[in-house]
């Protein structure tokens, strides 16, 4: 093992405990960072606090913002009765690259799983019934994970949301069984959203 300072050593740690940053991996951005001038360090670490400090939650839909609704609710252009419902908020951003959904969304920042821990009460549902029951949606999409918790968490909407009589319907053909909507590329999200089934 490497003979690291106490204060690399600490770095490195903190740096493992992202997603996809192994022991590898984690040292090369230290040495990036010990590389770096003192101004691109400070700019990274202001700009890390910044984002922790100013992001939050879109009190509509839930997706991230730095305001109290995001971009996204905030674009008239938009077609504010379509509804896509999305387990996090790199599931938008994952929608929004494929370019040719013009609806709105609803994230529900997680999905149901049981092994987990997570249940119905651990997802923002509650706004998304509240948005339907204003009766202005016509079309709720659902976008979960073609993965057992995002199948899971499909059957579960279906279930609370039929019967307030909004049309409802499943992405379709194009996300693999088993994959997170945020890894597939943009043709792929494009047909899945068109060839999407009613429910």
């Amino acid at each position: 093992m490497a003979n690291y300072t106490v204060s690399i050593e600490k770095l490195l740690e903190c740096l493992i405990k992202l997603p996809g940053v192994g022991r590898r991996s984690a040292e090369r951005i230290v040495a990036h960072v010990l590389g770096a001038s003192k101004d691109e360090i400070r700019v990274l670490s202001e700009s890390l606090n910044k984002v922790k400090e100013s992001v939050r939650s879109c009190q509509i839909c839930n997706n991230l913002s730095e305001e109290d609704t995001c971009k996204i609710c905030q674009d008239i252009r938009r077609q504010g009765d379509i509804v896509c419902v999305v387990e996090k908020p790199s599931d938008v951003t994952a929608i929004e690259k494929a370019g040719n959904f013009r609806g709105v969304y609803h994230v529900l920042l997680g999905s149901i799983s049981p092994l987990e821990g997570r249940g119905p009460g651990d997802l923002k549902i509650d706004g998304l019934i509240q948005r339907i029951k204003q009766g202005s949606i016509k079309e709720i999409i659902i976008a979960t994970d073609a993965d057992t918790e995002g199948e899971t968490t499909s059957l579960y909407l279906t279930k609370l949301l039929k019967p307030l009589g909004v049309q409802l319907s499943r992405i379709g053909l194009g996300i693999p069984v088993g994959s997170n909507l945020e890894y597939a590329d943009a043709t792929t999200l494009s047909k899945s959203l068109e060839s999407r089934r009613t429910i």
